[in-house]
């Protein structure tokens, strides 16, 4: 719901900021967390891989000013924004979560705790941060009233489950539409052409797990990518 889930109208003037994921040993849970700026976990991408800010908007296909503003906690990036850079640096979306935290085979997450990212058509929170070689991804998702995939319909390898908590969430398969409400549930083959949309009045939740079949896939982007980024290209 990549596309990212995977895409924005509005402008969040607030820097996006990620709790710090609590990776939990020997069963006990994290209370202390720490605040993860975006801009400088993408600051700190950018230099391992030597890029200049010009050099890493040539790639995205980004504003230099856009990068910048980013860099220095100036503007949120909606989740399409992040799916561009994301792809220049050739890595998954879920590396703006991370952090220097030990890596672990558990992801034990208190509530209030999750890695968070906004865009401008709701958050999405990382229920597997800090879990080493992840063949999944899960995430809750809040969406905003009328948010949608866009236009073009989502293809990826693997499974997609999703798993209604708030409002009403409409899918598209091919050419059948599923309305999930509170505790409604659907899982399916997402190499089938598919659309999602906030089909309330109000905001609307979800867990959604992706799970590509191919390591390369990026489901996640594919579903939160925005028609337009949150600033000016």
């Amino acid at each position: 719901m990549s596309g990212t889930p995977s895409s924005a109208k509005t402008t969040d003037p607030r820097a996006a900021t990620l709790p710090r994921q609590p990776v939990a040993k020997s069963g006990t849970a994290t209370s202390a967390t720490s605040e993860v700026n975006v801009g400088r976990r993408l600051r700190e991408l950018r230099a391992e891989r030597d890029l200049s800010l010009r050099a890493l908007a040539e790639r995205s296909g980004l504003n230099v000013n856009t990068l910048s503003l980013i860099e220095n906690g100036k503007t949120s990036p909606s989740v399409g924004t992040l799916q561009q850079i994301a792809a220049a640096l050739d890595m998954p979306i879920v590396a703006f979560f991370e952090t220097d935290a030990p890596k672990n085979s558990v992801a034990y997450i208190k509530a209030g705790h999750r890695p968070r990212a906004a865009f401008a058509h709701g958050t999405l929170e990382d229920l597997g941060a800090g879990l080493t070689d992840r063949a999944v991804e899960p995430f809750v998702v809040m969406l905003e009233p009328n948010a949608d995939s866009g236009p073009h319909p989502i293809v990826h390898t693997g499974y997609e489950f999703v798993f209604c908590l708030d409002g009403r969430i409409a899918y598209t398969i091919e050419e059948h539409t599923y309305v999930l409400e509170p505790g409604d549930s659907l899982l399916f083959e997402s190499r089938l052409p598919h659309r999602w949309q906030n089909a309330h009045a109000s905001s609307s939740q979800a867990v959604l797990v992706l799970y590509p079949t191919d390591a390369r896939d990026r489901p996640s982007e594919r579903h939160f990518a925005s028609k337009e980024t949150d600033i000016g290209r």
